[in-house]
């Protein structure tokens, strides 16, 4: 009812065009577009494939929208065919499908196989949501994305993104088509039942982003930087995960992953130990993210350290 101000359009209509969708949507965080989101386009009805590493935030706003879920083998494309398959062949004339997966998983640090995914959900058919967090900045020209980058905008129903990570201002939002915001603004329960971010958030998204948009360079150093990490840690017999500039290297047991984040962050590094129930039961990991401006130096050294740290 109240705190909507001008400038928020003005932002929605920069982002709308940055990725070339037909709209954009604000939100409060990360969390709330993509509960919100979720849990207001699935219905009971539906049917949801949503892949077993995706953030809490899908898991609790598909729990809010009731639908089936069939929970995906990660990035597994048979998988995912065969439960479109059998859901397609029991489908009613009111009954969605709809396919949830993150374009780059922020605790493995691979990309979803999206080109195949949006194939395979035009085959059946389905829709597709993507959450773009952990690529918003930091892929395609103007960092628009992996969506864009691949040339799936016109062929995915919405992509979330966060302003909490590569693009550093508070909020999150929703890009997708000009129908599905007005939908959002008269049914998410997510929106309309907050409080409206200030307008000078608004103000800084505005001046955050020709910043982003134009620093490719960042971009290309970010990716190299990533390469050259994982290559000083395979020359140190250490196995990193993903192959992007989220580095996890999995441990196994709690009890490991705490005493190496607790000896490098004594030694400085902010690396931190990730363990259930934020990833499966034998999987506690350190989870080491490259920054663009890391110098080869700094990358070495917490290699080393880190190497230290798993002796």
């Amino acid at each position: 009812m109240r705190g909507h101000h001008p400038l928020w359009d003005d932002v929605e209509d920069a982002l709308a065009a940055w990725h070339g969708a037909g709209a954009a949507l604000v939100m409060n965080s990360g969390y709330v577009a993509n509960e919100g989101l979720l849990s207001t386009v699935i219905e009971p009805d539906d049917w949801v494939a949503s892949d077993e590493s995706n953030h809490a935030s899908i898991i609790d706003g598909l729990r809010l929208g009731k639908a089936e879920r069939f929970v995906l083998r990660h990035s597994d494309l048979n998988h995912l065919e065969s439960g479109l398959r059998t859901a397609h062949e029991r489908r009613s004339p009111q009954r969605q499908l709809f396919i949830v997966v993150e374009s780059l998983y922020g605790m493995e640090g691979d990309a979803a196989p999206l080109a195949e995914i949006v194939a395979l959900a035009e085959r059946f058919p389905a829709q597709v949501i993507v959450d773009e967090a952990h690529a918003t900045g930091c892929f395609g020209a103007s960092g628009s994305g992996l969506v864009d980058l691949l040339g799936l905008r016109s062929r995915v129903l919405a992509t979330v993104h966060t302003g909490g990570k590569a693009l550093a201002v508070p909020g999150a939002y929703v890009a997708g088509g000009a129908l599905l915001k007005d939908y959002l603004v008269n049914r998410c329960r997510h929106l309309i039942f907050t409080t409206a971010l200030p307008p000078a958030i608004a103000a800084w998204w505005l001046d955050m982003l020709p910043r982003v948009q134009q620093d490719g360079a960042a971009r290309t150093r970010l990716h190299a930087n990533a390469d050259q990490f994982r290559t000083i840690l395979a020359r140190a017999g250490i196995s990193a995960g993903g192959n992007h500039y989220i580095v996890p290297i999995v441990l196994g047991e709690d009890a490991g992953a705490m005493g190496a984040a607790t000896s490098l962050q004594a030694a400085g590094y902010d690396i931190r130990a990730i363990r259930p129930p934020t990833v499966p039961e034998g999987t506690a990991r350190l989870r080491v993210s490259i920054h663009a401006d890391h110098t080869p130096d700094a990358l070495a050294a917490a290699a080393a350290a880190i190497a230290h740290a798993l002796r």
